[in-house]
């Protein structure tokens, strides 16, 4: 049988492909679910990351590498990723779930792929697994400046505007989904000096918008490191 497109994405081929399925069961489909993978995951994860942020930065002190660390396994950073892999496509929801956007839930993205970390572990090893975080996690790693990480995107994004002259960005809302209780947001975070045009989804407006700050904020450093000679301000 020939890998499935999420083994091709995250490198890695289930010899029990019956834990593949059970990562991306949600508790709403039935048993057996993925919250006890998830359990496993979370710390796979944990010390995972602790250990590129302690080969990636060797002078930075306990508390700033924690501070990092607990911004790389936050809910937010984990969706993102989750987003990345397209890992909504291969939930297995129930229906109510279905129907109030579940697929698109960060809460829910982001404990399908802590699920999928555990499911690695029990097919392999903690080698295996720890590679394919390291792998999921390399450009963000490398992308971190540890001279800022106590500022939120928005504010990141804005000083890096004014720095260059630059009108700060729009936030739009483009829709909500879900019930009143459990709503999802949809903003846009829009730049058209830069031509960038990114979407954050949260469950709350702020956070979305720190996650379309966010990933604005990284595609403006990510083109300046492209560019010979430019000067970060």
């Amino acid at each position: 049988m020939s890998a499935t497109p999420i083994e091709h994405a995250i490198g890695y081929r289930f010899t029990q492909p019956d834990l593949l399925t059970q990562a991306f069961t949600h508790r709403s489909f039935g048993t057996p679910h993925n919250e006890r993978l998830e359990f496993l995951g979370d710390s796979i994860l944990n010390c995972a990351v602790a250990h590129m942020l302690y080969l990636h930065f060797p002078d930075l002190p306990e508390g700033v590498l924690s501070r990092l660390r607990a911004n790389l396994v936050r809910q937010q950073s984990l969706y993102e990723i989750a987003e990345r892999l397209k890992l909504g496509e291969y939930l297995r929801l129930g229906d109510g779930e279905i129907k109030s956007g579940g697929r698109n839930r960060p809460s829910i993205l982001a404990d399908a792929l802590e699920s999928l970390f555990g499911a690695i572990l029990l097919d392999s090893d903690f080698n295996r697994a720890q590679q394919v975080i390291q792998r999921l996690y390399a450009d963000i790693v490398s992308a971190i400046d540890p001279n800022t990480p106590a500022k939120d995107s928005k504010t990141l994004l804005q000083e890096v505007l004014q720095g260059r002259h630059l009108p700060l960005p729009d936030y739009v809302l483009v829709s909500t989904s879900g019930q009143a209780h459990e709503q999802i947001f949809h903003i846009d975070c829009v730049i058209p000096t830069l031509s960038i045009h990114t979407t954050g989804i949260a469950n709350s407006r702020r956070a979305a918008e720190q996650a379309a700050a966010l990933t604005a904020y990284q595609t403006i450093i990510a083109q300046s490191g492209r560019q010979p000679g430019k000067k970060n301000h």
